[in-house]
């Protein structure tokens, strides 16, 4: 019996490329990874930071502006019969900042280093003169100084003062923080000294905001983990304590567990930032729409402003909100990690920390995840005392971030590439002569040296 062969049909070729399902989704991921390689490429240029620096404050500080024009036109009509009475005072912190900014971004770095020891002097006797007849105290704080027409919080000078003095210490001891007692003496001493005179004012937000400051310069010269612990540890236990052991405080540590259980007392504030915020949907109500802002939310204006923002422009404006101070904060940290100078380092961990602690504190508040305990939201929030000094900080680093040297070779080839040129291509030189004259006269000596010739 024979047997016939038959020949089997071939297999289709597995499906590869971009006939399979995973060629299908490589295809559809494609387009994500070359813009992710672009955003990447642009993250990497030297003058990043410097613009996401100058950008992003930019951007909140006019958010900052029309939110305060918006939160604070039904109590400043109330109060001072004129609904733009508070924002014009904003401004007016804002034309002093601004130049104040500008300042500190051309400031001699040498000058910076020693007017550190100064500014710490300068934030202890303002502390120690709240206490006087010249300090004052709004909702139950004595941390208002009035110095003629002017009234600061000096708690707000006392946090850059503390950044700029601990980098400019920390930089002259590097070489010494591998021992624990270096980096901790003598910043942590003064750091609680000024801790608790912001305490004995009953500013317990403020002193979280400086014991945070702390604890993240710590961490970032490298003391061991267990010493941070412990200190961490104390931190927290003190905080508590000084919490439970005032009857308001207590209220308002347990009542933003759930601010609907005394919703009319001590979950009020709470209570209504919660409902602005949910209120305002995905897109919001609209500018000038919030209805919190009507009398039900305290502080609208100031400490609870984000509250109102996400009321009125919802969870696009709070993500972007959050995506400014994101990126604020990257350009911090990327600039702190590229330098090579031990002072701007410092320096620039500290304030990130500074804006970022503040930052997450005031928000944790209006969404009722942490207690009330009045900390303004930089550079959006009502305010000059802490205006001024987030600007000058902010300053500060403008002026770091273009000093890299990268940086510095990046802007004079701009600055060359937009030189005016004559005829060659060449760039003209600023003589007392005319562009056009000039290129007339250089005419004339190639036509005399070539009659020369």
């Amino acid at each position: 019996m024979s047997v016939t062969s038959q020949t089997r049909p071939a297999a289709a070729p597995a499906p590869t490329g971009a006939t399979g399902p995973r060629g299908r989704l490589a295809g559809a991921l494609a387009p994500l990874g070359a813009r992710w390689r672009v955003v990447k490429r642009s993250l990497e240029r030297p003058l990043t930071s410097y613009y996401l620096i100058l950008g992003g404050t930019s951007m909140l500080l006019a958010i900052g502006l029309m939110m305060v024009l918006s939160a604070s036109s039904v109590y400043s009509f109330k109060v001072h019969d004129s609904s733009y009475y508070i924002v014009l005072k904003q401004l007016t912190w804002v034309a002093i900042g601004l130049p104040a900014a500008w300042v500190a971004s051309r400031l001699d770095r040498r000058w910076l280093r020693r007017l550190t020891w100064p500014a710490v002097g300068v934030a202890v006797l303002l502390l120690a003169l709240t206490q006087t007849s010249l300090g004052f105290a709004v909702n139950g704080n004595r941390n208002w100084l009035a110095l003629g027409p002017l009234t600061i919080q000096p708690s707000e000078i006392a946090k850059l003062s503390i950044v700029l003095w601990a980098a400019d210490v920390y930089a002259k001891k590097e070489r010494l923080l591998g021992n624990p007692m270096q980096a901790l003496v003598p910043v942590a001493p003064v750091v609680v000294m000024i801790s608790g005179l912001v305490v004995f004012q009953r500013d317990l937000g403020t002193a979280l905001v400086l014991f945070a400051i702390l604890l993240g310069m710590l961490w970032v010269v490298g003391v061991p983990a267990r010493l941070f612990g412990i200190a961490f540890s104390i931190v927290a236990v003190t905080a508590f304590y000084l919490a439970a052991s005032n009857a308001e405080r207590r209220t308002r540590l347990t009542s933003f567990i759930d601010p609907f259980a005394d919703f009319q007392g001590a979950g009020w504030q709470a209570g209504n930032g919660l409902l602005g915020m949910a209120s305002g949907g995905i897109l919001g109500k609209g500018l000038s729409a919030s209805q919190q802002k009507w009398g039900s939310l305290p502080e609208a204006h100031t400490d609870f402003i984000f509250a109102v923002l996400g009321e009125e422009l919802g969870l696009v404006g709070t993500l972007l909100v959050l995506a400014l101070f994101g990126a604020v904060a990257y350009a911090m940290i990327r600039l702190a990690i590229n330098t090579a100078d031990p002072f701007v380092r410092y320096a620039s961990a500290g304030i990130c920390i500074w804006l970022m602690a503040q930052t997450l504190i005031n928000i944790g508040m209006v969404l009722a995840l942490l207690p009330v305990i009045g900390i303004p939201l930089p550079l959006v929030s009502y305010g000059g005392s802490a205006l001024v000094p987030s600007l000058v900080a902010l300053g500060l680093l403008v002026g770091f971030a273009r000093d890299e040297p990268e940086a510095k070779a990046a802007l004079r080839a701009r600055r060359r590439d937009r030189a005016p040129r004559d005829g060659d291509g060449e760039p003209t030189r600023r003589t007392g002569v005319p562009a056009v004259l000039a290129g007339g006269l250089r005419s004339r000596r190639r036509a005399g040296e070539r009659g020369r010739a």
